[in-house]
């Protein structure tokens, strides 16, 4: 017996539903991403102050204290080097997610309308293979999103530590 339209329906409207949804999957990288720009510009501000030690009296702690703040000028500037890099893959990859979700929804809604209008027919398997292929888009966009909240939290813990190591050792 053949797979009809009306008994695959709820498969499409699913897709159909989680492809519309696709566009808040930029929610997953987002506050990730936000976190990694600030982490970096308060790590900045904190360099400054340490840069401005007004409590070292002596030219021996002064320039001991400049080697140590220039230390960690170059890591911060590595590490913000670094990320930068990935600030362009990382804009290339949220565009993506946009056009995983603008195909996937217009396949699946168009997969959507068809079966209404079809609903006694059997389903070819071409229309299958579609079905799967607009969950394939949900899939892309939320592994490019999980990435990139992944890539962006990894940046802030490692500017963090910085931080941590400023605190401490300046």
């Amino acid at each position: 017996m053949a797979v009809v339209w009306g008994d695959f329906q709820a498969v499409v409207q699913l897709s159909a539903g989680l492809n519309v949804a696709i566009l808040s999957f930029v929610d997953i990288s987002l506050p990730a991403i936000k976190e990694r720009r600030r982490v970096f510009a308060k790590a900045r501000q904190e360099l400054d102050i340490h840069r401005k030690n007004p409590h070292k009296r002596t030219d021996q702690e002064k320039s001991e204290h400049a080697e140590a703040v220039g230390l960690v000028d170059r890591q911060l500037f590595d590490l913000w080097r670094e990320t930068s890099a990935f600030e362009n893959i990382e804009d290339s990859l949220m565009k993506s997610t946009g056009v995983f979700g603008f195909f996937g929804a217009v396949l699946s809604i168009g997969l959507l309308w068809y079966s209404a209008l079809h609903y006694n027919e059997p389903i070819p398997v071409t229309a299958e293979v579609l079905t799967v292929i607009s969950f394939c888009s949900l899939i892309a966009a939320f592994l490019i999103n999980f990435f990139t909240a992944s890539k962006a939290s990894q940046y802030a813990k490692r500017c963090n530590q910085l931080r941590e190591h400023m605190r401490v050792k300046l």
